[in-house]
């Protein structure tokens, strides 16, 4: 379907979970976060069914994220009910990695069509710093795991080339090289900050110029968020889902401009 600015929006991204095994710096305040409930937290069926009614409506894109969704619990039952949907072509999840390693064959055999694994360094120390106590060893054998499992790979890599320009040019340096070993693809990623304007840039990958936004976000919480940068959301209505998914396209900006309401770690990017 089309918005107010005649993009097409076909991608879905459902947030499953806020809670993340990982503390990133660029993703979470040094002095944690407040979960949410877990009787505000959509059930996994519900989700289904936001994707059901968007694939009725011209969606043919979901991807699963978090915070981590590998650490929901029954995240793979997911996997299954969003690959029965017709007319959804692309099933896939953004991942840290290091819970991936002993699913990665059970979300191939399910479905899942393609799997993005953050991944910035492969410094241990580097890697344990960014991620306040991770262990890239474990997210290593998530990739690794996830090429023999036969699904498609692809590196994300968040950038900050104001900072440690030289430590970073190094990381990637290496990232690439792996890339290139394991079979996977990379994307780079510009580090952002959502209280400030959303700014496009020809350094990095990601995030994609605002003219080519196609997609919404549905929260944890039943929320959908209709841009990243955006206070901007509407619940979903149980009883007319669609209308919500319509309501949340119209009201996607022409760009986006700040936000005070949510976290990257709750919305998934």
């Amino acid at each position: 379907m089309l918005d107010g600015y005649g993009r097409r929006v076909r991608y879905l991204r459902i947030s499953v979970t806020d809670r993340c095994n990982l503390r990133c710096v660029y993703c979470m305040p040094h002095e944690g976060v407040d979960w949410v409930p877990h009787d505000r937290i959509m059930t996994l069926e519900s989700m289904a069914a936001v994707a059901r009614a968007a694939a009725q409506i011209g969606f043919d894109k979901v991807r699963v994220t978090g915070g981590e969704p590998l650490v929901r619990r029954n995240v793979l039952e997911l996997i299954s009910m969003l690959r029965a949907i017709p007319g959804l072509e692309v099933v896939a999840m953004t991942t840290n990695g290091t819970l991936l390693a002993p699913v990665a064959a059970d979300l191939a055999a399910r479905g899942l069509t393609s799997v993005n694994i953050s991944l910035d360094t492969l410094d241990p120390a580097r890697y344990a710093a960014r991620t306040r106590g991770g262990r890239v060893e474990e997210a290593i054998a998530g990739v690794r795991a996830a090429r023999t499992a036969g699904l498609p790979v692809k590196l994300n890599v968040v950038v900050s080339p104001d900072e440690n320009a030289a430590e970073e040019a190094a990381d990637l340096l290496a990232l690439r090289a792996f890339a290139a070993e394991e079979g996977c693809a990379i994307q780079t990623i510009r580090r952002y900050d959502l209280t400030a304007p959303k700014q496009d840039s020809s350094e990095t990958m990601r995030p994609q110029p605002c003219s080519a936004c196609d997609r919404i976000r549905l929260l944890a919480t039943g929320h959908l968020k209709p841009c990243l940068h955006s206070d901007l959301t509407v619940l979903v209505d149980s009883n007319d889902i669609a209308g919500s998914i319509r309501a949340c396209v119209a009201l996607k900006p022409p760009c986006g401009q700040a936000t005070g309401a949510h976290l990257v770690s709750a919305i998934g990017g």
